[in-house]
């Protein structure tokens, strides 16, 4: 029946010709039309009929929204012991819509098997592979926390498309400890490249290697990207990796937070770094702790600082070897007015 024709008076049509002998109906197609939230609800009449027999419902498409989500998670929980399919994908059902059926899978009454919410076959697969490791639909959460014992087998492209989905309401995601590679760089860069509304990305202690990074910058570069913190600490960087974040800190990246800490960078990679300070920069929290810096980086750092004073709010160099110049020159930073600079960790 998916011909776009069926409105909300064709479904109260029919419910009533099915309610008198609902038992022989055991499959509905309705994907593809308009039937909305009113339509449903004169479907849920349907389902709630305990003679009902239906087993596989088709709504992908309906532009279904929380309200009919609503009245679906009701008229099942008042007849949960025949539908095993469910698709809806293509629908919206914001938060509380997600929430409601998912309450229903809860149920010990309840027989679905399977309930698609979620446009590609990809990230379905990756929303239920989630759920069983999380405990929770990853729909539910704004922050994904996947180490690598919790990432387990889950391919990288099936993750990327959960997270570009519309329904997606991820902002936070932690990768840390997972065996990122330059592959599954590349599908992150094709994540940040995309209109989520991811803003916060944790790689900590991920072998990312110089190559890997350069992917990401391509996709933190994209007008698109809204990601706003970003942790690289422990990740194998090297001064290779330096020119590409530079590239990114001079472009109109909305990047705020920047974390290299524990990268061997060196005063080369520093020197490549400080170019991406000097103009058009917006971050404000910078951490360089443990990265081999000496006195010849510190006077690049103070001299890009110098040529875009007002932003940069706090400056971590721990564990690095400023030498006397190197603790002048921040120290003559902080005595100038025109900087924002409140704090420098060295």
């Amino acid at each position: 029946m998916n011909n776009n024709s069926i409105t909300a008076e064709g479904c109260a049509a029919l419910t009533t010709a099915f309610n008198s002998n609902p038992s022989n109906l055991i499959e509905l197609d309705l994907s593809e039309n308009k039937v909305g939230n009113s339509g449903i609800k004169k479907i849920c009449v349907l389902l709630e009929n305990t003679q009902c027999k239906l087993e596989k419902l088709k709504l992908s498409d309906c532009s279904i929204t929380e309200e009919g989500y609503k009245a679906l998670a009701s008229a099942l929980r008042s007849n949960p012991s025949h539908l095993i399919e469910l698709d809806l994908r293509g629908n919206d059902p914001g938060q509380s819509g997600v929430k409601e059926l998912y309450d229903l899978l809860k149920d010990e009454r309840c027989t679905l098997k399977t309930m698609r919410f979620l446009k590609s076959d990809a990230a379905q697969e990756a929303c239920e592979c989630l759920t069983k490791v999380l405990g929770k639909s990853p729909l539910l959460l704004t922050e994904l926390h996947l180490s690598e014992d919790k990432l387990g087998d889950l391919d990288g492209e099936k993750l990327s498309a959960l997270l570009m989905d519309s329904h997606s309401k991820v902002e936070k995601i932690k990768l840390n400890n997972s065996e990122q590679t330059e592959k599954s760089c590349s599908v992150l860069a094709t994540v940040l490249s995309s209109k989520t509304i991811l803003k916060e990305l944790n790689l900590i202690n991920s072998r990312l290697l110089d190559s890997g990074v350069k992917e990401i910058c391509e996709g933190l570069k994209n007008p698109v990207c809204e990601l706003k913190i970003l942790e690289l600490s422990k990740c194998d960087l090297t001064e290779g990796s330096c020119s590409a974040l530079a590239s990114v800190l001079s472009s109109d990246s909305k990047l705020k937070y920047l974390d290299l800490s524990n990268n061997n960078l060196q005063d080369s990679g520093v020197k490549l770094l400080s170019d991406g300070l000097k103009e058009n920069c917006k971050l404000e929290r910078l951490r360089l702790s443990n990265c081999s810096i000496t006195e010849g980086g510190y006077k690049a750092l103070a001299s890009a600082l110098r040529s875009n004073p007002s932003h940069l709010i706090e400056l971590d160099l721990r564990g690095n070897y400023p030498g006397q110049s190197g603790v002048k020159e921040l120290d003559d930073l902080l005595q100038d007015d025109s900087f924002k600079l409140k704090h420098i960790r060295s």
